[in-house]
This record gives structure tokens, C-alpha cells and sequence, in this order.
């Protein structure tokens, strides 16, 4: 038998992770000093009413080698192999250590998702989907390396105070943004995740214009499955991207999900994704 891990930055719903046996390690979050577990110990509510009453930046933690080690070897004492995905080695050095635990727990191979939140967590699913089909450790990992240049993971932010607390825009460039109702547009690109459009107006109109961007035009997509996520309490930006998602009518499959802590941290409440695969 072959087991599935991951890391709580795939963001896929609980009742998904569940249903397909897949084991979960929470990264850290550190709020006014205080270590968290993403998932477990803290919700992102608790993190905006954190940051709203003018509390600092919370910020994350990466899984230490130790731990993966801990886990691995636990593991492979009921399983005949381990396939771990992490995200992106370019987003956090969980993949670096858990590459190094690895090397110390034969069975166990790990797959660097090059990719954060459901992107990662759209090669989770596969790579346990497979695994329930009954494919070898071997024959996962090689499914996923064909997949994982394939994932097309992008985003639209609301706010960017979260992004400017921690150090990853400066002062002007929000202020800017924020007097001129601009909304940057991320994508994940050979691991790395650079604003790739600007959109300007209301976060709810930027949303509908980032949809139909998205899919205008597109004959590239493979469209039995694809994912939307976003970082609401309520359901106000899914809505909207769910009703053009649904009219578009091409897709199989629309999951939803709702951004974690760690990924939250980092772009704050009011941010919206589509995960899609390339054929």
C-alpha cells in the first residue's frame, strides 16, 4: 500500500483529504509570539482579528526535519512506500526538509509541488487518486512531474497591507494601490509568483473581469476538473466567480476551498484563485 502526505498549505477541504486517506502535517503560525498549528489551533478569523485590532504581521513556520522524520518513519511501518508533496521550494524550505528526512527513511519520496494552495493541492489529489487505482510509488511519482508544469494556479488581491507587513511590497505601492483601487493579479511561474495584470475598481467587479480573462478564448484547458479558492469568511467573491464558472458550462468538476492560515498570512482576506490543468 502506497500513503499519500502532504502539507496544510495544499488548503483542500477536510471532507477531500478524508475521503481520499491523505495525511496532513499543519505548518506554524506565529501570532503576538505564540506558535499555532495551521488548522488545528488557529483559523484565519483568528488572524484578522488580530491584525484588525493592530496586532503585527502573523507569520509561519516550516515544518522542521525532525518532525518529518518522526512522521515518515511511523509511516512506513504500516505502508510499503510514502509519496509526501510539498509546496513550492521556492514558497518555503518545507520541501528542503523534507527531502532531508527522507534521505534517512527509505520508501519515502517527496515531490516538490513547485506550487501553493490548491495548485498544490490539485497534485494531491491525483497523486492519491492514483494511489487508490493501485499504481506503483514510481508510476505516482512520474505521473506527477508530467502534471505539475501543467497546474495553472493564479490569483487576484483585495487588500495588500497583509503583503506590505510582511516585507513583500513596500509602503508606497500599497498606499498607491489602495488610492487608486488597484488589484494585482499573481501567477505561479516556474515557481515563483509574479504579478502578471493589474486590475482596477471594486474587488467585486476585478473578480468578474479576472474570470473571464481567464477563460476567454481558451482551448488549452483541461476541463473535467478545476479549482476555486479564496481567502472570505462569506461567500461574496465565490459567488460571483462560481456563477461564470457554472453559465461557462465546460467544466466537469468545480471545487471549492478556503484558504488556510499560512497561505492567508500572506495575501489577507478578500483574495480569489482558479487552479486550472493544461492539457
Amino acid at each position: 500500500m502506497i500513503k499519500i502526505t502532504t502539507d496544510s498549505t495544499c488548503d483542500l477541504p477536510r471532507h477531500i483529504l478524508e475521503d481520499l486517506d491523505v495525511s496532513v502535517t499543519p505548518l506554524g503560525v506565529i501570532k503576538a509570539g505564540k506558535l499555532y498549528h495551521d488548522g488545528v489551533d488557529i483559523r484565519t478569523a483568528d488572524i484578522v482579528a488580530h491584525v484588525d485590532a493592530g496586532g503585527e504581521i502573523t507569520t509561519t513556520n516550516a515544518v522542521n526535519v525532525a518532525d518529518y522524520q518522526d512522521l515518515f518513519h511511523a509511516l512506513m511501518e504500516r505502508y510499503d512506500a510514502v509519496i509526501h508533496i510539498n509546496i513550492g521550494a521556492g514558497f518555503s524550505c518545507c520541501c528542503q526538509n523534507a527531502k532531508l528526512a527522507a534521505e534517512e527513511v527509505p520508501g519515502v519520496y517527496v515531490v516538490d509541488s513547485a506550487n501553493l494552495t490548491v495548485g498544490h493541492g490539485l497534485l494531491v489529489m491525483a497523486a492519491a487518486e492514483a494511489a487508490r487505482a493501485g499504481k506503483s510509488a514510481t508510476e505516482i511519482v512520474a505521473l506527477l512531474e508530467e502534471m505539475i508544469p501543467r497546474v495553472e494556479t493564479s490569483f487576484v488581491l483585495d487588500r495588500l497591507d497583509y503583503m506590505k507587513k510582511g516585507g513583500r511590497c513596500s509602503t508606497t505601492t500599497a498606499l498607491g494601490a489602495s488610492l487608486l483601487k488597484l488589484h494585482p493579479c499573481l501567477e505561479v511561474i516556474d515557481g515563483k509568483l509574479p504579478v502578471v495584470k493589474k486590475y482596477r475598481g471594486s474587488i467585486e467587479k476585478v473578480v468578474a473581469d479576472y474570470v473571464h480573462d481567464r477563460l476567454e478564448g481558451r482551448t488549452d484547458l483541461d476541463t473535467s476538473r478545476m479549482l476555486l479558492v479564496d481567502t472570505c469568511e462569506d461567500d461574496r467573491l465565490a459567488s460571483i466567480a462560481r456563477d461564470i464558472l457554472v453559465k461557462d458550462g465546460r467544466f466537469g468538476e468545480i471545487l471549492e476551498a478556503k484558504a488556510g492560515c499560512t497561505i492567508f498570512c500572506h495575501c489577507g482576506p478578500g483574495t480569489l484563485g482558479l487552479i486550472f490543468l493544461r492539457k
